[in-house]
């Protein structure tokens, strides 16, 4: 079963940029989606973005589009999340999420973003 591995998260003030990065141990090629999640303080966990790789289904919360950017590098096993204009409500832990073929639903550790003055 593959790991991810966050990283990139940190301390930015408004109006800032961020760049989160998640490493799976191993190949994503085939994997059915993947996206990122946050969960801030005293919240749920809720959708940034997912992509469904089969027939490139790609959905933004609300709350993130035009700011916040999905990309993968399938050769690197990476998966990104570039973050643009971040606001204080972006404040939160960020998680990598991944269902790979087997419809196995995976989870990375999380990394703390903080949008702060």
């Amino acid at each position: 079963q593959l790991h991810l591995v966050e990283s990139g998260g940190g301390l930015v003030q408004p109006g800032g940029s961020l760049r989160l990065s998640c490493v799976a141990s191993g190949s994503i090629y085939n994997s059915y989606a993947m996206g990122w999640y946050r969960q801030a303080p005293g919240s749920e966990r809720e959708l940034v973005v997912s992509l469904i790789t089969d027939g490139g289904s790609l959905r933004y919360a609300d709350s993130v589009k035009g700011r916040f950017t999905l990309s993968r590098d399938i050769a690197r096993n990476t998966l990104y999340l570039q973050m643009n204009s971040l606001k204080p409500d972006d404040t939160g832990v960020y998680y990598c999420n991944l269902i790979d073929r087997y419809r196995s639903v995976l989870w990375g550790q999380g990394t703390q973003v903080t949008v702060s003055s």
